[in-house]
Parts: structure tokens; sequence; C-alpha cells
């Protein structure tokens, strides 16, 4: 079988980070987490003191910057100019500015180039909030991963417990406010593509999501 572009999107908290190693281990692909892309784009302008709307400050810092994915002796390493950003990018308040970040053209213009890159030769599957959408219109196969918002909700506390002292209700206000955010901005706001296929993991495993998920491969 030909490598595929596999793409798989969803709201924060629907698994999609777990389901899209697993599913590229699985398939002996390259993960790529293009979230992190944009959250690395907003601890920069965050440490340069640039606003999220500043469209030229913002044109320039992304001019700068040489991003890359790196496999070192801890896992798959985000760098910038190489410096590596890995921990320092998960955090509530770059969660939330990667989201305000996202929404400005110049900057998914810059990591739009970047992402199709590293789609070319295939056998990787991107997971992101508009991969099916906009950035690999033509993917081979798409995945919209949804789930409950109470599931979501308590499974991004669980995540960020060892990290973060949020509360629940804290993790569910920035939650609500980051899927108001992706789902109406003006330019590639979250959605599922037409052709994508919609799962609920509300109610299911992992390694469920993961089966389902194959299973749609092999036929591919």
């Amino acid at each position: 079988m030909k490598p595929l572009t596999i793409t798989i999107d969803g709201p924060a908290g629907s698994g999609k980070t777990t389901v899209s190693k697993l599913l590229a281990d699985r398939l002996g692909y390259r993960y790529i987490d293009t979230g992190a892309l944009y959250r690395a784009v907003a601890l920069e302008a965050k440490s340069a003191g640039l606003a999220p709307d500043d469209d030229g400050g913002l044109k320039e810092l992304c001019g700068r910057m040489r991003v890359q994915f790196v496999q070192g002796s801890h896992g798959l390493r985000l760098l910038s100019n190489g410096t590596d950003l890995t921990d320092s990018i998960r955090t509530p308040e770059i969660s939330l500015l990667a989201s305000a970040v996202s929404a400005r053209p110049v900057v998914r213009q810059y990591l739009l180039d970047i992402q199709r890159d590293m789609g070319r030769q295939g056998g990787a599957v991107f997971e992101g909030r508009d991969m099916g959408t906009v950035v690999f219109p033509d993917a081979d196969v798409k995945f919209f991963l949804d789930a409950s918002a109470k599931v979501r909700v308590l499974r991004r506390y669980d995540e960020m417990a060892s990290t973060s002292s949020q509360s629940c209700a804290e993790v569910e206000r920035d939650m609500k406010l980051r899927d108001k955010n992706d789902s109406t901005r003006e330019l590639a706001p979250l959605m599922p593509a037409r052709d994508a296929i919609r799962i609920d993991s509300s109610d299911l495993t992992i390694d469920q999501v993961v089966q389902l998920m194959l299973r749609h491969v092999d036929v591919a």
C-alpha cells in the first residue's frame, strides 16, 4: 500500500494527540503535531513582546523562525532556531495565545507551507484543527475526532494535573473559550471536512478508537 497522508482534526480533549501517536506508530508513519507549531509561534511572540494581532511583528517574527521536529532520546522534540521549545509550549497561557495567533493570516500562511512540505512524501499522520479542510484537502484518509464537552474537560484536567495548578472549572472555562475562538474564526475555522470520518470517542477506549481508524485506513 502506498504511503498515505492521514489527517486527524478535532477539539481539545477529544483524544487527538494520544490517538494520532498510536495510529502513526501502528502504521510505521511519522506523527506531526501541527498544534505545536502554532504554540511555538505563540511562545516566540510572547517572548518578543508582540500582541497576537500585530501582523507586521508576526510576519517579521515568522521570517526569522526556523521550526523543525527532531527525534531525540526523549521522543519527538520541537525546535525553533535550534532551541527546544517542547516543554515550554504546554501551558494554559500558550494554549490560548496559540488560538489567537492561529487566526492571523500571516501565521497561517507561514505554517501552511511548512506543513505541506512535511506531507509531500506521505507516510504521516497530521494532527490539528484544519488539516483535512485546508492544509491537506486531498488527504487519503480524514478523521474528525470529537467527544462530549464533559468528557473533554475531564480528560484535559487529568492530562494537565501534573503540570498545572488549574482547577477543573478553570480548565472548562479555558476550553470553552478555545472552542469558541477556533470554531468561529474567519480563517480556517475548526470544522469537519465534508469527507471526514467522524468518530465520537466519549464512550470508547483509546485502543477502540485506533482499531476503528485502522479499519478505515486498510480500505483506503
